[in-house]
């Protein structure tokens, strides 16, 4: 009998967490949406359950007889034509987990949550206990604030220990998109231009990590922040460059400088009923910036992150095996 439920494992943390905990020796069930995927799970040795977050019963029948939930699926986009999606997977289907976890008897659920749910004024440093500014850079934003504020007061309500993990942005081996691909942009030597904005970043086994982390010693209806490394774009390129041992000139411009072409983008593919690659929701992430305290779990836990240096050069390996560089 499996003692984890797993949302979201075929997704870039998902898969990573649901490795770590087969290498554990742990059993797990997952949710997929597709034969294909469950083919994937089987030839892993994971017990599947086929069907959609929204699917409550479907949950509960799933979640029989294991001990913790780790609920990582939802949807991570910016620019989209109808947004409405971001809301029906991160918060409605959020709320269907954290209800079928209480009908199934299981006592805790750990959440991916997102740093980006924390709504930190601009030029502040983002922590824990950190305000939520009241209103919201992208609909990206807004529904996984939404869907932070649902599970913890589902769980309330019921007696659910659910457990918050706040990423800053993941990455490392195996992702290819979001901030991502303006590493790979840098080491094809095609990223010519850039917002020199601050970002928080983070190596996914740390995330991981920090996950197994909030099963163990998470305080229930908290949240904690997973970010190691706060660095301006350019700060960022030049480590990236030292560890790929190559050297591209980008040309590093203010954020205010590219506001009118995110307007110009965003609109002409709203016109021609398609996502964007660039929008306005985009522009005001670069020109707010993000800079993220991820120290509570180092000092509670004991918790280390792995350095930037040693976690770039595995990811700049791992680009150039899968022959991506």
């Amino acid at each position: 009998m499996p003692d984890v439920f797993l949302t979201g494992g075929t997704g870039f943390i998902g898969k990573a967490l649901l490795r770590r905990m087969l290498a554990d020796g742990r059993s797990v069930r997952a949710l997929v949406r597709s034969e294909s995927a469950a083919g994937r799970m089987h030839r892993l040795d994971v017990e599947t359950v086929l069907g959609d977050i929204s699917d409550e019963d479907l949950l509960v029948d799933g979640m029989a007889g294991c001990r913790v939930v780790f609920h990582v699926a939802g949807l991570n986009a910016m620019c989209l034509r109808d947004p409405s999606a971001l809301e029906r997977v991160n918060v409605d289907g959020t709320r269907a987990v954290v209800r079928a976890t209480v009908s199934a008897g299981v006592g805790r659920l750990v959440y991916t949550s997102s740093a980006a749910a924390i709504g930190e004024p601009r030029g502040t440093v983002g922590s824990e206990s950190t305000p939520h500014r009241g209103w919201y850079l992208t609909a990206y934003e807004r529904s996984k604030h939404l869907a932070e504020i649902a599970a913890f007061e589902e769980g309330a309500s019921s007696g659910l220990d659910v457990v918050a993990v706040n990423p800053s942005s993941v990455q490392g081996p195996g992702r290819t998109d979001g901030t991502a691909r303006l590493l790979l942009a840098y080491l094809r030597g095609r990223l010519r231009i850039a917002v020199d904005a601050r970002i928080s970043l983070v190596f996914i086994d740390d995330v991981v990590e920090a996950h197994l982390g909030a099963e163990r010693s998470g305080v229930p209806g908290e949240r904690y922040l997973v970010s190691g490394w706060t660095v301006t774009m350019a700060e960022a390129m030049a480590l990236l460059a030292t560890a790929a041992e190559v050297e591209h000139r980008v040309h590093y411009v203010s954020s205010r400088l590219i506001a009118a072409a995110g307007r110009v983008v965003g609109g002409w593919y709203r016109l021609i009923g398609r996502d964007a690659p660039f929008c306005t929701e985009m522009v005001r992430t670069l020109r707010h910036g993000h800079t993220y305290d991820g120290s509570r779990i180092e000092q509670e836990w004991g918790f280390s992150y792995t350095p930037p240096e040693e976690w770039l050069a595995r990811t700049v390996e791992w680009y150039r095996q899968q022959g991506l560089v």
